[in-house]
Parts: structure tokens; sequence; C-alpha cells
């Protein structure tokens, strides 16, 4: 039977891993802030429009990685400064997605948010990973991560959303940590694929790459 809808109870799941991981991610978290404001000039938070569940647009929160200014869609290695070379080898700078979890835009466990442009080129059956709320971790990254083809990340999506339950995401936030202390997958992005790939003539607003971890 599918599952194009978040399982009964998954909200209390993010729920639970934000109390629990609440004290710990705001310390770690004002200690990469104060990292990212002493090392280079510009905002500590990067802000971007991103697809969420049943295709509604919402604002997702990152650590800023990249030098302030316009930056490409796939990242530029000589745009990212050291620490946030550092926060990306770690994910860290994902943390601040914690507040798009409480504020309902994503859950802990999903698959991860991607671009306007990109959704527009969904086939029916990819349209199926936006039946959920995007999340901070979900198959695809821990199962190959950036170095997936963007089809290939999709599949695995769609295959969450198909098997989805209270055992799987707390199976997948445990693989997750192991995935972040391996680095498995962290280089990548793929940028000759034809999900991922930028139309020049396709009006798409400069920013940092998804990092899909």
């Amino acid at each position: 039977m599918s599952k194009d809808r978040p399982y009964p109870g998954k909200r209390i799941v993010d729920v639970g891993v934000l109390v629990l991981v609440a004290f710990p991610a705001v310390m770690v978290g004002l200690v990469c802030a104060a990292a990212v404001k002493a090392t280079s000039r510009g905002s500590v938070f990067f802000r971007q429009e991103r697809i969420g569940m049943n295709g509604e647009p919402f604002m997702v929160w990152k650590f800023r990685s990249m030098a302030a200014g316009d930056n490409p869609i796939f990242p530029d290695a000589t745009r990212i400064t050291p620490v946030g070379a550092l926060l990306r080898r770690f994910s860290l700078d994902e943390l601040p997605q914690l507040i798009n979890v409480a504020l309902g835009d994503m859950s802990v466990v999903g698959p991860r948010p991607t671009l306007a442009y990109q959704v527009e080129r969904y086939d029916d059956h990819q349209r199926r990973r936006l039946a959920v709320r995007p999340g901070l971790t979900g198959l695809a990254q821990v199962s190959g991560r950036n170095s997936l083809t963007w089809g290939d990340r999709i599949d695995f999506d769609v295959t969450y959303v198909e098997t989805q339950s209270p055992f799987v995401d707390l199976s997948l936030i445990a693989r997750t940590a192991w995935t972040i202390l391996s680095g498995d997958g962290v280089e990548g992005h793929p940028d000759d694929d034809p999900l991922a790939m930028v139309d020049p003539h396709e009006a798409v607003d400069p920013g940092e790459a998804d990092e899909a971890s």
C-alpha cells in the first residue's frame, strides 16, 4: 500500500528528537555562529527558498559557508570559507534547519529540500518525494549522499516515502551519525546531471547548493 503522506505520529517523533537535542544543538550552534562571524564578512545565516511537502515553498536556514555575495548554485571551492569547509565536512552548516523542524517546514528525517527549478523537472514518480516534509537527513543521505546522481537520490527518497515508520526514522538517524563521522559522500554534486544542471535560460537565484547530507 502506498504511503504518500507522513506516517501517523511523525510530528511527535520530530518534537521528541528536538527536545532531546535542543540544549547541545544550541551550544554547538553558538560556537559555529561565532566562528562564522569572526572569520568572514557577512551574515551568520544563509536563507534560501526551497520546496517542501506538497510543493509548498519555504525558507531554509543554514550557517553561511561561502563568501558573502552572489554564489553559484553548485559550490565553487574557491568561494567556500575555511570555517565553511569545516562546517560542511561535519554537516554543521545544516544545524539551523532544526529551526525549520520546529516551525513544521521540515522533519528530522525525509528527502532533502531542493530548489524550484529542480522540482519542475520531476516526473510523476519523482514528485512522490514531495508527499512528506523534507528532512535534515534521509535514506539518500546514508546511501551515498552527494556521490549519487540526482535520479538515484530521488529513487531513495521515494523508497523512504513507501517504507517510512518511526523505526525507520530512528534507524536512519543512527546511521546518519556514522555517515557524518566517516565523511562518506560529503564531496560531490555531479554538475552534468540533467536533473541538477542549471539551464542558462531559466531564472535561478544565485545561492549555495543543496547539501544533500
